[in-house]
């Protein structure tokens, strides 16, 4: 799969909840940090899906850019949702930096990271 289509069946696998197409994308030592500072590994990102403990109900993804340095390639995007994590509100918009990496003749997933994208102070 090419990189617009990894990201189709990752938003797709997050608004339906599915904790094993998720990890189906993820690199072994995958990382993600939250919008919050948290840090989590590819058995307990894709986990927060499968309990239910994570309910996306709307989710865009806008790639914004990719490059590609040998077989990494890094996406910036942009992902604005309607979510809750254990029933708190988890709404918002985020810059997404995405690190694919290739293995084999597959790409995987090995980092995310999520920033809140706020208003400037004034």
């Amino acid at each position: 799969m090419n990189i617009d289509e990894l990201n189709r069946a990752w938003v797709a696998a997050q608004r339906a909840g599915d904790g094993q197409a998720l990890a189906d994308l993820l690199a072994d030592d995958f990382t993600l940090v939250g919008p919050l500072g948290f840090v989590l590994d590819k058995k307990q990102w894709p986990a927060g899906y499968a309990s239910g403990a994570l309910v996306i109900r709307s989710m865009t993804w806008e790639q914004l850019s990719a490059r590609v340095y040998g077989d990494t390639t890094v996406v910036v995007g942009q992902i604005t949702q309607e979510a809750a994590y254990q029933g708190t509100p988890a709404d918002g918009r985020f810059r997404v930096t995405q690190i694919w990496v290739r293995d084999g003749d597959r790409r995987l997933l090995a980092g995310l990271h999520y920033s809140p994208i706020a208003a400037p102070a004034r």
